[in-house]
């Protein structure tokens, strides 16, 4: 059986969400939010995830 929920790595400090898909920079390999371009935060550094 399946997880019915996928793990979530980041969170957004701006939008206030976890974020599942975030983008990449291909040039500093950055993670950043898809909706707002903020720099993510780790899930487990927050104790959330």
């Amino acid at each position: 059986m399946e997880d019915p929920l996928p793990a979530v790595d980041y969170y957004c400090p701006e939008c206030r969400k976890p974020v599942s898909d975030p983008l990449v920079c291909r040039d500093c390999a950055a993670v950043i939010c898809r909706d707002c371009g903020t720099p993510l935060e780790r899930a487990d550094d927050l104790g959330i995830g």
